[in-house]
């Protein structure tokens, strides 16, 4: 994955979709992040307000959640920020994931929560067994792997259970909401190749929103 060379609006920060459903998330997040220093604690209590935002429905633009052919990530997967804080600290995005299609394997460098809201997923997760000292190998193993229905939601607490990939495995596309303490398409994250062992530094970028050129590693 790359970044993507979709067309992007005028507004690259804050509210790029305005609803009182996520306004109470992001709302919370931020109050919880300044009251409970614990990133487990916080995300343990954040679990309330993310669940009520997977059940509601009528918030997310058909735009959003519609894959996107023409971005650089590949395979029809479109990446869509919904917020995002000025200082980077903080995202909500949705991403789209074609049937049948799945994202590579990669990591999130953040805490946070990530949930299904439309369809099924199927989803894997390493366990890495170096020290990480070369950037460029990594030795993985499988730790676990679990469906994922709509609803259904897990935290991310790096470096635990922080690098995966998901797979749709429903007729049509699926939906994931992800909450992330980070500017997660922005920043520069890994890429894995569990067969070989291949790391690479990349980042996926948004499909309706650029990156900062300080981005750039």
């Amino acid at each position: 994955m790359c970044d993507s060379g979709h067309p992007h609006g005028h507004q690259a920060f804050g509210f790029l979709v305005d609803t009182s459903e996520i306004r109470a998330l992001v709302d919370e997040t931020r109050r919880l992040t300044l009251t409970i220093a614990d990133a487990p604690a916080r995300v343990e209590a954040l679990k309330p307000a993310f669940a009520q935002l997977l059940a509601a429905e009528g918030w997310l633009p058909h735009e959003y959640a519609s894959p996107d052919f023409t971005s650089g990530m590949g395979s029809g997967i479109g990446q869509y920020a919904l917020y995002r804080a000025t200082d980077g600290s903080l995202t909500l995005f949705s991403l789209v994931v074609p049937a049948g299609a799945e994202t590579p394997v990669h990591d999130h460098l953040a805490w946070g929560l990530v949930g299904v809201y439309r369809g099924r997923q199927h989803e894997t997760v390493y366990r890495r067994l170096d020290d990480g000292h070369d950037e460029t190998r990594a030795v993985l193993e499988v730790s676990r792997t679990r469906a994922m229905n709509k609803g259904e939601f897990y935290s991310l607490l790096p470096p635990l259970d922080d690098i995966h990939y998901v797979k749709t495995v429903s007729e049509g596309p699926s939906v994931s909401i992800h909450l992330l303490a980070n500017d997660t398409a922005c920043v520069w994250r890994h890429r894995f190749e569990p067969s070989t062992g291949e790391v690479q530094a990349f980042r996926s970028g948004y499909s309706n929103a650029p990156c900062p050129p300080e981005s750039h590693g």
